[in-house]
This record gives C-alpha cells, sequence and structure tokens, in this order.
C-alpha cells in the first residue's frame, strides 16, 4: 500500500553569527504547524506550513553535568525524542524487511548533522539507530536456534560535481572520473565495485565511518573541493537468515540509506547572471534535479498521469530512485535557522519540505528463500554468461538500454555494444559475489573484515595514544565533521614539510594547492617548538612569517592558502591548565576571522549592522579570492584576482550597500573585469574542476578559452567609471553645459565626458527669455522639455578599444545608450530629446534634489604584452614581479609625488580594498590598518566636502535667480559682464569654479549661464 513521504523540520538555537548580528526570531511552531514571519513587512501574517513533525529545538534547554541539553520546558525538542519520532520507526522497519532513507535537508550550519550524528552526549538519529540495532541482534542471538544469523554491512560514499567516490576505499577516491553508476534490471541503480564491509559492533560502524570521514577529508584538501557542496550517503545493509515454519531457510534483507545533502542554500544563489559559463558547472545539478524530482513526483501523487521522473538526470536521484517513489519508507528532516538574515533560504527549505510530503512510495518486505536467492543468481549469471560468450546482445535489449537513458534506439553503435557488454561483466562479478557471501558462514566473513582492518585499528589506537604527549598539528574545516581528521606529529629533532612529489619524501606529507615540495620545516628540541617557511607560504595566527617562529598551544598555522591546521601542545596545555590559564579552542571561524583582521579587515567596533554584513562577506570571500589566486598560479594562467569593495554611488545607484565584488586582472596586458560575487563562486567552482581533473592527471584537463573560468573576453563590457550630473538648473529651465570627470570605483580618475541638457520647446527649438522660472515650484503640472546630450569623451584609459555612455532618468527602467565611440577620446555625438507633459511634484523633487548618473562602459584591447617584457614568464614569476614592484604592472593605489594624497585617487564615489599580503610584523600591520582607516576618513571627508559645492552651487543659482528678478522689474534685457563679477567673481564673492571643483573635475569646469 502507497503511503506518503513522513516530513520533520526542526529550529535551531541562534548561533554566534546570528548573536553578534542580533538577529531576530522569525519561527514559530504550534502542534504540528511551523510559522516563519517576513522581516521586512513583519506586520503581516505569518506563512504557515503544515508537517508531520514540527520539532522546537531553539530554547527551552539546560546543558547537564553529562553536556546533554535537556528540556526545561514543554516545548523543546531533545535528540531523544526526535529519534522516538523518526529513528525508531526506521529501526522497528529495518526488523521487518522493509527498505528505509532518511535525508537531511537544509542550508549549511542549519544542523542537519546535529539531528543526524550529533556530538558528545547528544548523540544524533544515526548513532542511536545503530546502538539499537545491536542491541537488538544480540538479544536476539541470546536464544537464536542454529540456523539463525544476523549480518549487518556498512557502505559509505560521496557525490561531488556528478562523481561517485567509495570514502571506504581510498584506492578509488584517486580514481580519475569516479566510480561508475550501473543499473540493475530488478534491484535499480548501484555504484559500481562499492566496498561494502562487515561490522559487529556500533564500536565497529562508529571506526568505519571516521575512517570514510578521514578519507573524505583528505580528498577535498588534495581536489581543494568544498564540502558543503558534497553529499554523503551511508548505507547499512540489515540481513536477517531465519527458518520458517516449515524449516524453510528465510532471508529478509533491509536497505537502511542515511543521506546528509549537500546546503541547500547553494543551489539557487551561486548562478550567475550574464556569464557565459553559468550553467558550466555540475556542482549543483545533483541538489536541483533532486527538486524537480520531488516536484515530478509530487505532481503524480496528486494525479498528473502524464508527469516525467527526471531521476536520470542526477547521480543522486539514480541512486535514490528506490527511496524517492519506489520500495522504501521514507522519512526526510529539514533544518531551520531561526534568523531573520537566513529568511529566504530558511523560506525555500520549508517550501521543499512541503513539497515532499506529497510524495507517496510503496514499500515491500524483501524476503525470500536463501536457496531460491541463490539459484536466481546462478541462473542470472549463466544468461550473461552466454550472452557474453556469443555476443548475442539483442536488438531488444540494446533499444531498452538506450531508451532507459534517454537515447535513441536507433542510434546504436560499436559503443555502446561495449558499454552494454561492461555492464554485463560488472553484473556477472556482482551476483558471484552475492553467491560466494551467500555461501560463506558470516563469521568467515567477520574474521576476513577483521584481519583487514587489524592494522588500521593498531595504528589508530596508537595514533590516540601518541596525541596525549607527542606536540602535533590538527587540521581545521569550514565543515566541522571534516575537522581534526588529519594530525601531523611534530617528533624531536627536524620534520621537513612538503607535498607527496618531494625527494626525499617529508615527514610531514600535506597534499594540495600551492604546497610546495620544500614549503618549511619544524624544529622539536626537548619541547620547544620552532616553524620556518622555505620555499612555501605560512601564516601563524594570522601573520605571515619571514623568519624561524616558536609555536605555541593552539596556535593557528596556515600552509598555502588553504591548508588550515591548530597546533596542540600537549605540555604546554597541560602547563597552562595547571597555571589556570585558560585558552579556548580555535575554530575554522574564528580563525579565519583573525587572518581577515590581520590583512586589514575586521574591525567589528563601533560598526553599523551593515557594516558587520560587509565584514562576514569579506571573511567569507578572502579564502576564496586567494584560492582562485593560487589555483591560476598552479595553472599558470595569467590571472590575478583582488577583493574590491564597490559602493552603490559606483554601481551608478542612488543608494543601497557597498558589496563585495572580485577583480581579475589579465598579468600580461592589464585587463581588468569587475565579478559580483555569485558570478565569482560560480567560476571558483569551475576552476576547483578544472583544477581537480589537472591533479588527477587528465590529459584534457586544459579546455579551449571560450569554456575556460580562468578567461575572460576583451568584448566584455567592462564599467568604466560614472558621472553624477546635478539637475538643479533644469528645474529654472537654465540650459547645462558640463565637462565632467569620469570617476572609477576606486575614486580614480579616468578621464572626462562634456554633456549638455538644454530645456527646449516640443519640436527641439530653443526657448525664449521669459521662460526662465524664478521657482522651480512653478513647474508643477506645466510641461518641459530639454535635449540631453553627451557629446564626447577624453582622455578614457588607453586600454580601452571603445566605449559607450548608460544612463537612467527619472523613472526610466531601461538604459539609455550612446553608439560606441574609438580609442582614448571618443566621438558619441548622442542626442535624445525628453518631453514631460506635465510635470508632478516628484518629478520637480527628483530634478531638485538628485543627480543624473551616467555610466561609461568600455570594451578593452585585445593585445599581447609589448616589447617582450613578459614573454615566456609564467604565472608564478609574474605575480612575484608585482609584489616587489617590478615590471610593469603594478597594484594601484599609487603614490604620488608630493606626498600621499589619498583624494587624488580615492573619489568618494567608491573605495577598492586591494588583498594585501599579511604583515610580518605587528608595525606593518598597524600601517595597513592606518592606511585603510586612512581612505575610509578621506572618503567621509570628500562627501562632505561634495556637499558642500552643492550647497554653493545652489546658493549661486539662487543669486543669479534674485539678479534675474531684479533686472526683469526694471525693465532691463541684459546683464553686464561687471555685474556679474561683482556677485560671483574676485574678492569676497563666490567664484564660479572653486579649486576642489578643479581638483574634482580637472581644468575644464562649468560654462556660464547666459540669457539673451
Amino acid at each position: 500500500m502507497a503511503e506518503n513521504v513522513r516530513v520533520a523540520v526542526r529550529v535551531r538555537p541562534f548561533n554566534d553569527r546570528e548573536k553578534q548580528r542580533k538577529a531576530s526570531l522569525i519561527i514559530d511552531m504550534r502542534g504540528n504547524s511551523t510559522y516563519i514571519k517576513n522581516p521586512e513587512d513583519l506586520g503581516a501574517e505569518p506563512r504557515s506550513f503544515a508537517f508531520d513533525y514540527s520539532y522546537w529545538s531553539h530554547d527551552e534547554f539546560k546543558e547537564s553535568a553529562n553536556g546533554y541539553l535537556e528540556p526545561t520546558g514543554g516545548r523543546y525538542a531533545d535528540q531523544r525524542k526526535v529519534f522516538n519520532d523518526l529513528g525508531q520507526g526506521v529501526l522497528d522497519n529495518a526488523w521487518k524487511g522493509y527498505n528505509c532513507s532518511l535525508f537531511a535537508y537544509g542550508q549549511t550550519g542549519s544542523g542537519k548533522s546535529y539531528s543526524m550524528v550529533g556530538y558528545g552526549s547528544n548523540k544524533g538519529i544515526v548513532p542511536i539507530f545503530c546502538e539499537e540495532l545491536f542491541k537488538g541482534v544480540e538479544a536476539k542471538k541470546a536464544t537464536a536456534g542454529e540456523n539463525e544469523e544476523y549480518q549487518v554491512t556498512l557502505s559509505m560514499l560521496e557525490i561531488y560535481n556528478e562523481q561517485v567516490r567509495d570514502l571506504l576505499n581510498p584506492k578509488s577516491i584517486a580514481q580519475k572520473g569516479g566510480l561508475k553508476v550501473r543499473q540493475h534490471p530488478s534491484k535499480g541503480f548501484y555504484v559500481e565495485s562499492l566496498v561494502s564491509c562487515p561490522v559487529s559492533s556500533y564500536n565497529d560502524i562508529e571506526n568505519k565511518i571516521s575512517e570514510g570521514t578521514r578519507n573524505r577529508t583528505v580528498a577535498a584538501t588534495n581536489m581543494n573541493a568544498t564540502s558543503s557542496r558534497a553529499h554523503t550517503i551511508v548505507a547499512i545493509t540489515f540481513v536477517q537468515k531465519t527458518p520458517n515454519e516449515t524449516g524453510q531457510s528465510m532471508t529478509r534483507t533491509s536497505v537502511v540509506n542515511l543521506v546528509d545533502l549537500a546546503g541547500s542554500e547553494r543551489a539557487e544563489s551561486t548562478g550567475a547572471t550574464g556569464d557565459r559559463l553559468k550553467e558550466g558547472s555540475a556542482i549543483n545539478q545533483s541538489l536541483s534535479t533532486l527538486g524537480n524530482v520531488i516536484s515530478a513526483l509530487a505532481d503524480l501523487s496528486m494525479g498528473k498521469k502524464k508527469t516525467v521522473v527526471p531521476y536520470r538526470d542526477s547521480v543522486l536521484t539514480k541512486l535514490l530512485q528506490n527511496a524517492l517513489g519506489g520500495n522504501s519508507k521514507t522519512i526526510m528532516i529539514a533544518a531551520l535557522s531561526p534568523a531573520d538574515i537566513n529568511f529566504d533560504e530558511t523560506l525555500s527549505t520549508l517550501r521543499f519540505a512541503d513539497r515532499a510530503k506529497a510524495i507517496k512510495t510503496t514499500a515491500t518486505v524483501n524476503e525470500s528463500p536463501t536457496d531460491k536467492l541463490i539459484r536466481e543468481l546462478r541462473e542470472e549469471n549463466a544468461r550473461l554468461m552466454e550472452l557474453l560468450k556469443t555476443g548475442g546482445i539483442t536488438l531488444e535489449q540494446l533499444s531498452a538500454n538506450a531508451g532507459a537513458g534517454g537515447q535513441n534506439p536507433n542510434q546504436d553503435s560499436s559503443e555502446e555494444i561495449e558499454e552494454m557488454k561492461k555492464a554485463m561483466e560488472e553484473e556477472l562479478r556482482k551476483n558471484q559475489e552475492e553467491i560466494e557471501n551467500m555461501k560463506k558462514t558470516w563469521q568467515e566473513r567477520l574474521a576476513e573484515q577483521e584481519n583487514e582492518n587489524k592494522s588500521n585499528v593498531d595504528a589508530e589506537l596508537k595514533k590516540q595514544e601518541e596525541k596525549k604527549v607527542i606536540p602535533h598539528f590538527w587540521n581545521l574545516h569550514e565543515d566541522p565533521a571534516l575537522t581534526a581528521m588529519i594530525v601531523h606529529f611534530t617528533r624531536e629533532g627536524t620534520s621537513k614539510i612538503g607535498n607527496k612529489n618531494a625527494s626525499p619524501a617529508p615527514e610531514i606529507t600535506i597534499s594540495g594547492l600551492s604546497i610546495q615540495k620544500q614549503h618549511g620545516v619544524v624544529t622539536n628540541k626537548g619541547g620547544v617548538v620552532k616553524i620556518k617557511a622555505i620555499d612555501g607560504k605560512i601564516l601563524v595566527n594570522g601573520a605571515k612569517i619571514t623568519k624561524e617562529t616558536d609555536l605555541h598551544h593552539n596556535d593557528r598555522v596556515l600552509f598555502g592558502p588553504n591548508h588550515l591546521y591548530v597546533f596542540h601542545h600537549p605540555q604546554d596545555e597541560a602547563k597552562n591548565v595547571k597555571e589556570g590559564k585558560v585558552t579556548e579552542t580555535p575554530t575554522y571561524d574564528t580563525a579565519q576571522e583573525e587572518i581577515a583582521k590581520k590583512a586589514g579587515f575586521m574591525d567589528k567596533a563601533g560598526k553599523s549592522e551593515e557594516d558587520l554584513i560587509l565584514q562576514e562577506d569579506v571573511i567569507q570571500m578572502l579564502p576564496m579570492v586567494n584560492e582562485a589566486d593560487a589555483m591560476s598560479a598552479e595553472l599558470d594562467k595569467k590571472v590575478k584576482f583582488e577583493l574590491a569593495l564597490v559602493s552603490p554611488q559606483a554601481r551608478g545607484l542612488k543608494g543601497g550597500k557597498t558589496e563585495v565584488m572580485v577583480k581579475m586582472r589579465n598579468l600580461e596586458n592589464g585587463n581588468e573585469w569587475l565579478w559580483d560575487r555569485n558570478k565569482f563562486i560560480n567560476r571558483k567552482f569551475l576552476m576547483q574542476e578544472m583544477y581537480q581533473n589537472y591533479v588527477e592527471g587528465a590529459d584534457d584537463w586544459d579546455v579551449p578559452k571560450e569554456k575556460d573560468p580562468f578567461w575572460e573576453d576583451a568584448d566584455v563590457e567592462v564599467l568604466i567609471g560614472t558621472v553624477h550630473v546635478h539637475l538643479m538648473s533644469l528645474s529654472h529651465k537654465l540650459d547645462i553645459e558640463e565637462t565632467l570627470t569620469v570617476t572609477n570605483y576606486q575614486g580614480k580618475e579616468n578621464g572626462h565626458i562634456e554633456i549638455e541638457i538644454m530645456p527646449c520647446t516640443p519640436k527641439g527649438e530653443g526657448l525664449g527669455e521669459d521662460d526662465f522660472l524664478d521657482d522651480p515650484k512653478e513647474l508643477v503640472g506645466k510641461e518641459l522639455n530639454f535635449k540631453f546630450k553627451i557629446n564626447f569623451g577624453r582622455g578614457l584609459p588607453s586600454n580601452m578599444r571603445q566605449s559607450c555612455c548608460k544612463f537612467k532618468f527619472y523613472l526610466d527602467n531601461q538604459y539609455t545608450s550612446t553608439a560606441y565611440g574609438d580609442g582614448m577620446n571618443p566621438e558619441y555625438k548622442f542626442e535624445k530629446l525628453f518631453k514631460f507633459p506635465k510635470c508632478s511634484q516628484e518629478f520637480v523633487d527628483y530634478l531638485m534634489e538628485s543627480v543624473a548618473v551616467i555610466e561609461v562602459w568600455g570594451k578593452q584591447k585585445d593585445t599581447s604584452p609589448k616589447g617582450g617584457a613578459t614573454l615566456g614568464t609564467d604565472t608564478k614569476q609574474l605575480m612575484a614581479r608585482e609584489k616587489s614592484n617590478l615590471g610593469d604592472n603594478k597594484q594601484t593605489p599609487v603614490k604620488k609625488k608630493g606626498g600621499n594624497k589619498a583624494a587624488d585617487s580615492n573619489k568618494d564615489n567608491g573605495v577598492i580594498i586591494p588583498v594585501p599580503p599579511p604583515p610580518a610584523e605587528k608595525k606593518q600591520n598597524d600601517q595597513q590598518v592606518n592606511a585603510y582607516k586612512k581612505q575610509a576618513d578621506d572618503a567621509d571627508r570628500r562627501a562632505k566636502a561634495a556637499e558642500q559645492r552643492a550647497a554653493s552651487s545652489e546658493s549661486q543659482v539662487s543669486d543669479i535667480r534674485s539678479l534675474l528678478t531684479q533686472k526683469k522689474r526694471g525693465g532691463a534685457d541684459t546683464i553686464t559682464i561687471a555685474e556679474l563679477e561683482a556677485m560671483l567673481g574676485g574678492g569676497g564673492g563666490r567664484s564660479t569654479t572653486s579649486t576642489a571643483q578643479k581638483e574634482h573635475m580637472g581644468d575644464q569646469a562649468s560654462k556660464a549661464c547666459t540669457i539673451q
């Protein structure tokens, strides 16, 4: 009988990040219903969702003496309650012989792992399930007859970037392309050559899962993979062999899939709008396909018969086909963040879970006579052997295979037939293995496994004992489950640090991105441990070391761009405990904050919420940018990456928040591109794919430039800068004729453009002298027509091949654009007639108070380096040359002669903060921090100066208006030069073009308005 997937949701407490941000609670639960409030509309009715279970784990709890979080009120759902509701049902169904599946879904950090695995005394569903299963097995064994047997086997795999890796077989992890996924006619999809290990206790399972997690950590580090994008499936197969009433041996089999899905927030947020490679990465394919499968299954359950379920579109959904729509009893637990700052991700999770509860599955007991199973397998093997011997693959078989894969069955080929033969051979091998396992006694299989494990178990026990007395490094990882999985001892004497290619092999081998053969060296003399960098980059407590440095307990050490470790010194720790010193254990987040702080970021004192959000983005992006830089160097891609903080004004907006963007610079020709956060993250995953193929030794790791994530076409438009045009004069129907400075996101002058705005008749003819308005309020209800001209540009960057200007006026939704002009001094010759038949008060206010922002966009020259300056030079040499300020491509900002005039290079419409190398000494760090503070202060001063200039301009317009009114009343129709000079020039008057304006706009300033 079909039954619905059972769905539970669980909300966790605020984490440290949410507390620092003073986040608000937006989740509420009453009974089985969950409610979510929109933080931008708190007065609106909360959205409600009904599930099988809604678990409130946000508050009303305390920590007991043994560390267990127990309820203090009636609402709190502890770990035991969650297991009793969900895990106990999985356990009961496993004993009955049903297949079971338990999914954990939610954004990274929402509490999936806590519900599934838990920590310390707060054991999650998986460990409690395993403990209870073996308790039941032991109880059954106590009264078991001669022919009764209970077998438990475990497999563990990871799906990353559409590739399957067996986490219990380290040799397969490095296999190019991962393991193959095959299809069995009756059993569905399975993974070829996946290891399934016999286990006899929960301790065995715990050791195997730890082994798999350790292998996963090493693989993720070596391949520079992002663990939050990986799906992990732990499959526990429970077999019961018992005689029935007639004495016939029966086999009852249950496969329990425990699935920890990748972070759900990644699926939709990384699409880079407008990027040619936005669909290139397979990183989100499994998760997005899972959503499509669940939607299709929900439609089927509601009676839509013609719906096609796209199981085959991803590896994950192939392997979970039974769990989602076949022979399985399935439970999903969705983890929720309680905070307003995660509203979008939490709402998405609730919607996903709401769709999932509509899915129906039909589970059956998997029970057959044991000898019948063996006979069927032998018959199947005989049939496969005959087909392979005779090559007798029928057209029907080929058609069925092709049709199942979504291909045209008529397009058969020798490749398809060969692939079918391989699949048959694998099926034959698997069947034979099952026959052998059925013929063996369970004790024989366990004995074989224990022999294989003995050396590993002994080595692990030895390592645990050595950790108590020998100083060592242990790894930090963004995924807490992968933290402390790798250990490197610093034994007495000298330990070299290097990669696996070093000869002789180093005592501490670290493989992965930017680890050199002779990266560094550690010395341990009588318990005094020191570290020194040789050919590689090493940071200790966030600062780059340039000389031998002492290591102390809990010091943070970074090798290369992303190999982060904590130094553990047992003797130091004991000394600290004796002296009563409390040292907090570092976390990945605190270590990254420290690195960012030493790099000039992270100053939380007196910061607004917006500033804190910006700093969080910087901390998240900084290691990614460093990784991209390192991959470019390893793959010799001749580009460099930097963080850029770009204000809304520099992006052509009146208001908004400063955004973290990434600048990619071509080290050969100096071309630059600014990528938004989403585009960079998408590109970074493609870079990781390329690097992974490179590490695996694939011949085709490099791709054509059109598919290369490190390459950008010179034809891609880049923002040269913006120009702000004040419109107050237009509200008086006065002409505006200006030569204005084009200012880029760094505040650097990138040339000038000449603009004209001239009030006119509806036909574009000039206005008469009487059309001048004393008071802009007179414009309300009347018509306004004007010509908007952009004449030319002068002095644009020399690497620009073409450029154009774009702008939006008032309520425009679409950009108005000029034609492209060529070279540094383009002629735009743009003119547009704007007509406003009846001016509203809002429009007049816009003219009085706002500015028109003109964005200048360009296409760069696609040139090779001139004069052979970089010819034959690899990326690492180019980066080193730039760092030491040799060669032609120097980093900005650049100090000019005559002192550090920050105002010259940092205008008030945007500031870039480049990623500097962490300073070696405190003095250098202080200088860096002071430089960033100075940039901020300069930007503030420039903003105030701009306000003063605007006030001055408004006052001048008012004076001109008064003079005009006075002349008209006196019957005069001209103004003499002497009168204008008396009012605006010399002595006590105000100059039309102030010194500040000249600094900001160049020598050409606003031209005077004239009445005829």
